[in-house]
C-alpha cells in the first residue's frame, strides 16, 4: 500500500505503538508517522505507507494546530501529566484575564527550552531515553514560531486553550513556563491535535475503523495523491520523459512560474518523483519513487 493515511491517535499509545498498528493492518511494513505525539496527546497523526516514505523530507515544517487543557497548581518533570511533580502544590491565585494577559508572551518568533523528556536527540539518542536513564540532560533552546495561542476558558485550577505553533515547537514548554509566570507552576493535562499541516481531524479515521477496514477501503480513504504537498505543482509525463527520470537524468518540463520543486507523475494517481528546477524547464530528480 502506497499513499498517506490520516490517523486519529488515541491516548495511551505512542506514535511507535501506532506505528505497528498500521503495520499489521495493512501488511505494509515501511511506515513512517510525520510528527510524533506523545502517549497522552491524541489526534491527527500522518502516516506515510511504502514507497512514500521517501517523501517525509519534504512534509517536516508543518505547523500544528492544537486544542487542550493547562492544569495550575504544580509543575512535573517532563511538563505534562505523566510526569511527576517537580514544585511543591500551590493554590493558583492569578484571575482568568491576568492569565490571558500573560499568554501573550508566546506569540510570535522566539527561542523555547525543549523539555528534556522529549524526542529530541542528543549526540544520535532520543532525551527522554537519557533522561529515564537517569543520564543529566542539556538541551538546547531552539529557534520556533507560535502562530496563535488563546487561552479560552478557566474552570478551577485548568485552563482550555488553542495553539498553532511551527515545527519543533512543545505545548508542554508554553505550559510549564506559563506556570513560573504565574507563580504556582503548571503541566499540560491533555492535548489533542487537530491539524498537522494540510490535514485535518475531518480526514482522520480510527483506530477501529483502521482494523475494520478492507485493504480496498483503506485505500479509498487515503488523501488523493495530487493532493498531497500542495505548494508544489504537478505535470504528467509520457513514458519516454518517465525513462530519464527513473535513470536520475535531468529533463524538460513545462514552466510553472519558476517553482523549485514539482511532483511528477506517469497516470493521473502513479506519483513517479519529485523534482528540483535546475534553470528554465530543466528539472532534475531528487526523490524517484520508481
Amino acid at each position: 500500500m502506497n499513499g498517506l493515511l490520516v490517523l486519529d491517535k488515541p491516548c495511551g499509545v505512542t506514535s511507535h505503538d501506532v506505528v505497528s498498528i498500521v503495520r499489521r493492518a495493512t501488511g505494509e511494513k515501511s511506515i513512517g508517522h510525520l510528527g510524533t505525539l506523545d502517549p497522552m496527546a491524541t489526534g491527527v497523526l500522518p502516516l506515510l505507507l511504502g514507497k512514500y516514505t521517501r517523501l517525509a523530507q519534504f512534509f517536516g515544517q508543518a505547523a500544528k494546530e492544537y486544542s487542550g487543557h493547562i492544569r495550575f497548581g504544580f509543575a512535573t518533570d517532563s511538563f505534562d501529566a505523566e510526569g511527576v511533580a517537580s514544585s511543591a502544590a500551590m493554590p493558583l491565585t492569578r484571575s482568568f484575564d491576568e492569565l490571558r494577559a500573560m499568554s501573550c508572551r508566546f506569540r510570535g518568533e522566539m527561542d523555547q527550552m525543549p523539555p528534556i523528556f522529549s524526542a529530541k536527540k542528543i549526540n544520535g539518542v532520543a532525551a527522554h531515553k537519557l533522561a529515564r536513564a537517569g543520564v543529566e540532560v542539556a538541551v538546547k533552546p531552539a529557534r520556533i514560531t507560535i502562530h496563535h495561542f488563546e487561552l479560552t476558558g478557566l474552570e478551577g485550577d485548568t485552563a482550555a486553550f488553542t495553539m498553532e505553533v511551527s515545527a519543533g515547537g512543545y505545548v508542554r514548554s508554553v505550559a510549564h513556563e506559563l506556570g513560573e509566570m504565574a507563580g504556582c507552576g503548571a503541566h499540560l493535562s491533555s492535548l489533542r491535535r487537530v491539524r498537522a499541516g494540510a490535514f485535518t481531524l475531518g480526514q482522520a479515521i480510527t483506530v477501529d475503523q483502521l482494523k475494520q477496514a478492507s485493504v480496498g477501503e483503506l485505500e479509498a480513504l487515503l488523501p488523493h495523491p495530487r493532493l498531497l504537498l500542495p505548494e508544489m505543482p504537478a505535470v504528467t509525463v509520457d513514458d519516454q520523459l518517465a525513462g530519464r527520470l527513473r535513470n536520475g537524468m535531468q529533463v524538460n518540463l513545462p514552466d510553472f512560474s519558476d517553482a523549485p520543486l514539482i511532483k511528477v507523475f506517469t497516470s493521473p494517481t502513479d506519483l513517479l518523483a519529485i523534482a528540483r528546477r535546475v534553470a528554465g524547464t530543466l528539472m532534475q530528480p531528487i526523490v524517484v519513487l520508481g
